[in-house]
């Protein structure tokens, strides 16, 4: 059977949704990837850059409920829009900061930033699920998901190696500036191509195909954490429903409860050294941007190498064995980079992180999918959103005292440990509390996989 044409008003829709991802890239490869990385080259302490990944993740418990209930009857094209625009300006201050304030100033203007882009940040994370949802249609979305992580991939591969090569050839009050205004044109002309989908309309809340697992760096500083395709919201599946979600607490006594749990130590252990690469990248081994920008370049390549084989992997295995194997890869990352003394140990991370993240972040999604009922998945997911900030929230500020109490590399075995018992932790979830799961009357159990 042939499918049914495209219309070609859809086609012009998916085009923007290409280009709107490509723009990001150039964002996430400049201004995001190296953000941290230059505060801490300002003299950043480990408990600023744990504010940096917090503080967005306290203003995610906050507001991002109170964002679906704004976007309730508002058309979802228009109130994408608008809150893109309000979050994103703000990468203009942020290009201009470097020339304005001496660095102190900058670093803790850099945080509060960051503090006020996330509102509207967490309402764009929120509404473009929906957006993508009204845009494109059930069929193609497989498809268009593929396309626009491709294309992510490639863009931030590509502007983050010439981030780095403008960095290491001009002094930083001028190569920071620049670098930096790069991001904020990426930003300027994403927003540009959502501003062509700002009459797309949509009712329906996200669908669970609409779910996107994009190229997170949950591994490494740099990490994708601010728009819509942020680390945080890809993976966290931003609620956003007709009906008024509440927490109820009977969920957790059910065997979901420890997959919510093991989920919760995950992101906890993931976030514990996040705050400390930075440190350990720039005053330890003394990596020049170029070097940083390398081995970012080569992460982000194994994670769309991963992506492309994760379809027929996850009809193999399962997305629980998937997680299981991804979670471990990740817990040898901090501890790959707690014996590191140059180079090539922070190489060799950052192939086995990319190649672990590339499961982690195709399998989650699924995974949550997969164990949560069909008929009662916000009220669930909704405990998920809750844990990932916590996790985000606890770890962020953690890190940087375990790393005062013991050392830096200390600090990082501790965070292999961590992440290596969470790993055991979902496998064990998994393989005892979701049966009982899949196994209690009037709950289906829908097996998503990714194409």
């Amino acid at each position: 059977m042939q499918p049914l044409p495209i219309p070609s008003e859809m086609r012009r829709a998916f085009r923007h949704l290409y280009w709107d991802v490509a723009w990001y890239g150039l964002l996430a490869g400049s201004t995001l990837a190296f953000l941290t990385v230059y505060i801490t080259r300002l003299g950043a302490t480990s408990w600023q850059i744990g504010l940096l990944n917090a503080g967005p993740a306290l203003v995610g418990l906050l507001f991002t409920m109170p964002a679906g209930r704004w976007l309730h009857g508002r058309l979802i094209g228009r109130a994408v829009l608008a809150s893109a625009v309000a979050s994103r300006i703000f990468f203009l201050p942020m290009a201009l900061l470097p020339l304005l304030l001496p660095p102190g100033a900058q670093i803790w203007a850099i945080i509060i930033v960051t503090l006020v882009m996330a509102i509207p940040g967490t309402v764009l994370a929120v509404g473009f699920n929906a957006l993508y949802a009204a845009a494109v249609p059930p069929a193609s979305r497989g498809e268009v998901a593929g396309i626009r992580n491709a294309v992510l991939a490639v863009v931030y591969v590509a502007s983050t190696l010439l981030s780095g090569f403008i960095l290491t050839r001009m002094p930083l009050d001028v190569g920071y500036p620049i670098v930096f205004a790069l991001g904020f044109v990426g930003a300027a002309m994403s927003t540009l191509h959502v501003w062509f989908l700002r009459d797309v309309r949509g009712d329906e809340g996200i669908d669970p195909d609409a779910v996107r697992a994009p190229l997170g760096d949950h591994a490494r500083p740099g990490s994708m954490r601010f728009m819509g395709m942020s680390v945080r919201s890809s993976v966290a599946l931003r609620i956003f429903s007709r009906t008024k979600l509440v927490l109820r607490p009977e969920i957790l006594r059910t065997p979901f409860g420890w997959v919510i749990a093991s989920l919760l130590l995950f992101h906890f252990a993931q976030y514990i050294p996040i705050a400390l690469f930075p440190l350990l990248y720039v005053n330890e081994l003394q990596l020049s941007d170029q070097q940083i920008s390398i081995g970012t370049a080569l992460f982000q390549a194994l994670v769309l190498i991963g992506s492309l084989q994760l379809g027929w992997l996850t009809r193999r295995k399962g997305n629980l064995w998937i997680m299981y194997v991804g979670v471990t890869g990740l817990s040898l990352y901090p501890l790959i980079m707690a014996g590191a003394q140059g180079m090539l140990l922070y190489l060799v991370a950052s192939v086995v992180g990319g190649a672990a993240w590339s499961l982690v972040g195709g399998a989650l999604a699924n995974y949550l999918l997969e164990m949560a009922p069909i008929n009662d998945r916000p009220a669930y997911l909704a405990w998920y959103n809750l844990a990932l900030n916590a996790g985000i929230l606890g770890g962020s500020l953690a890190g940087p005292v375990l790393m005062y109490w013991v050392g830096i590399r200390e600090a990082l075995l501790v965070g292999f440990a961590l992440r290596l018992l969470a790993a055991i932790s979902i496998w064990l979830a998994g393989r005892h509390a979701v049966p009982r799961l899949r196994a209690a009357a009037g709950i289906v159990v829908e097996v998503t996989t990714n194409n």
